[in-house]
């Protein structure tokens, strides 16, 4: 039963590389669609929503027999509950590329983004791209809990372009129209917001891993740095002393 119990385990973790892959690549035909006014690639991104929500249900159900089939260890079970808050932040992820696609088709053929701006969101594109190959990583390789605690600056970075198209947008003369501005608005959260699920994600990792928060791992990891550090420095003492 232990053996069929571990098996089921490995394919809910498997769904969830999956699901990684699937956002990956409805974010970045959403970014297409929306940097390159691509109507089909908005189109693609939308109907990759729908085959995320199989593996979504496939996942929760999966969930619910591997807490009904026998009573879990401690780290299985932080693994089951952990991934069901993981399967989540991953849909949400989705929704909102999807956001992003479907503010591109509706505007399409123009450009939901006024020209002197698409930097900006190229820039968010390419963050948030680069944190959900780090996620996949993660998610490979669990156990590799210090790259969970890169997320935090990446999510920094997305977090001051959003702050900044806010500046330009209401701090500034806007020299675009009404609709651009909402649209602005509107897109550089769906960027934001998809940052922070990455962020949450990578939180749920540390805890499957280490049974520990981010910040209570980080004090931990600080602590036992200290201490080798005062160990180091009391052998080269001792060393320094045991000389003729």
């Amino acid at each position: 039963m232990r053996t069929s119990y571990r098996e089921h385990l490995d394919t809910f973790s498997h769904d969830l590389i999956i699901m990684c892959d699937m956002v990956q690549v409805i974010m970045v035909k959403a970014s297409e669609a929306l940097l390159e006014r691509n109507l089909t690639a908005a189109e693609e991104a939308l109907s990759l929503g729908d085959d995320l929500k199989e593996v979504k249900v496939r996942c929760e159900e999966r969930a619910v027999q591997l807490l009904a089939l026998e009573g879990p260890l401690a780290r299985d079970l932080r693994q089951v509950v952990s991934s069901i808050y993981i399967v989540e932040d991953i849909s949400r992820m989705a929704a909102l590329a999807k956001h992003v696609a479907s503010t591109a088709r509706r505007r399409h053929p123009a450009s939901a983004v006024p020209e002197p701006l698409e930097g900006y969101f190229r820039e968010l594109y390419r963050v948030v791209t680069a944190m959900t190959e780090k996620l996949r990583d993660l998610l490979i390789h669990p156990e590799d809990v210090d790259v969970a605690m890169v997320f935090g600056a990446d999510d920094d970075a997305v977090d001051d372009i959003q702050e900044h198209l806010f500046v330009l947008l209401t701090q500034r003369e806007w020299e675009h129209s009404t609709t651009e501005a909402v649209d602005v608005s509107m897109l550089s959260r769906y960027y934001e917001r998809y940052a922070d699920h990455t962020v949450n994600v990578a939180s749920r990792i540390v805890y499957l891993s280490t049974g520990m928060k981010p910040d209570e791992y980080l004090a931990k990891r600080e602590e036992e740095e200290r201490e080798a550090e005062m160990q180091r420095r009391f052998a080269e003492l001792e060393r320094s002393a045991s000389r003729p």
